[in-house]
């Protein structure tokens, strides 16, 4: 792919809120843009943006979806702070494996991670923190357990290359 070209990118979680602003951005700048969410999403339909409905947890699903792209944005994870462990662990961790896996099977080149402060977040004040802050020895709840997980396998994968 030269500069300039034309790319086909996936935003999984694109009707969300983080997800759409994005999506919005790469339509601006000409590009061609697929979401992958649960839902589906007017406002996206109108920015003519294609979309694939599924579970991030379903591996053939994400592999269908990721399968032609030159870059994938993956934005999507099951927030908040109430709910089982699992409601959480399937979306953020197998989720984010199968989009792993789904990128190095059709050598997509670049993948775009969205963790949260809250993976770093030790319950006390902080100020300054950025990606070197070290992982608390506790998660406050099963977001920032499963967060945590995802972060820390999406970087293991980077320095896997």
């Amino acid at each position: 792919m030269t500069e300039g070209q034309k790319k086909d990118i996936l935003v999984t979680g694109g009707g969300g809120f983080l997800g759409k602003a994005i999506v919005k951005q790469l339509i601006e700048k000409g590009e061609t843009v697929v979401s992958f969410s649960r839902g589906f999403y007017p406002g996206l339909q109108s920015l003519g943006v294609k979309q694939i409905q599924g579970d991030l947890g379903d591996r053939d699903t994400v592999m269908n979806a990721v399968k032609g792209m030159d870059l994938v944005f993956h934005v999507a994870a099951k927030a908040g702070v109430w709910g089982g462990y699992n409601e959480y662990f399937k979306p953020n961790v197998i989720g984010t494996r199968n989009i792993i896996e789904a990128c190095r099977t059709h050598q997509v080149s670049r993948l775009i991670y969205t963790s949260s402060p809250s993976v770093v977040f030790s319950g006390q004040d902080m100020e300054g923190v950025d990606e070197s802050a070290p992982y608390p020895d506790k998660s406050h709840n099963n977001y920032t357990k499963t967060k945590t997980i995802a972060e820390k396998e999406i970087t293991q994968a980077a320095k896997q290359g």
